[in-house]
């Protein structure tokens, strides 16, 4: 049986369409015609959520906040709404990726599968890994015991891998949900924020390098 994957859609033939090629991709579909709430827990059931914003019901926007008040799973928005204010708004409520209509099938099912090869973002206050402890809530980091003062970028950087302990994160995700695309947007601006970071935390192997990837969390001790 394949992954498992919501389709909020209400365009009747669209939706069909959907729903039989990701069948044929070998994903297992659900499909519902009309916006609603995912129930508690319900949405933990799916792989990942492709939601329509222009929907009978409840408007997809609502869905996908409601959604992120509880639930990491992956959302691809699929709209005919091409206007740059919702592809900004949907991204900064936690939307992973965003399609406008027209599209071709093909280039939605590799989009979900780049999706699902990424990491998962945990929810979590707290991650200690080796001597290094940082907390997401209080944008508190240590080392040894020791309080080690972090920019903006920096914590974000290293929240970013925290989330993810020993999973390899890839260059251009940090560089598209960390880095200010208007500033400094750039894999090599990454690498520097990533060399400055690697220094403030001090000896040990806390950021690994994946080469041909990105990054990854250590736990400090390496060989």
């Amino acid at each position: 049986m394949g992954e498992r994957i919501l389709l909020i859609e209400d365009d009747q033939q669209l939706g069909a369409q959907i729903t039989d090629f990701l069948g044929r991709a070998g994903f297992e579909a659900t499909w519902w015609s009309e916006g609603r709430p995912l129930q508690p827990g319900e949405a933990a059931t799916y792989r990942l959520v492709i939601l329509d914003l222009m929907l009978p019901g409840t408007y997809g926007m609502d869905i996908l906040r409601q959604l992120r008040e509880g639930s990491d799973v992956p959302v691809l928005i699929l709209s005919a709404r091409n206007d740059t204010a919702d592809k900004v708004r949907a991204l900064k409520l936690g939307a992973d990726d965003y399609m406008t209509k027209p599209f071709w099938p093909e280039e939605l099912v590799e989009r979900i599968r780049a999706r699902l090869r990424r990491p998962v973002m945990q929810r979590q206050n707290a991650v200690e890994l080796g001597g290094l402890s940082v907390d997401l809530e209080s944008h508190e980091v240590r080392v040894q015991g020791k309080p080690v003062e972090l920019t903006r970028v920096e914590f974000e950087l290293l929240a970013a891998l925290a989330r993810r302990p020993g999973a390899a994160v890839t260059r251009q995700w940090l560089v598209e949900n960390v880095l200010d695309p208007e500033r400094e947007g750039t894999e090599r601006t990454l690498d520097v924020h990533v060399s400055r970071l690697r220094r403030k935390l001090g000896p040990g192997k806390h950021i690994e390098t994946v080469w041909g990837i990105g990054y990854r969390l250590g736990d400090g001790e390496g060989p």
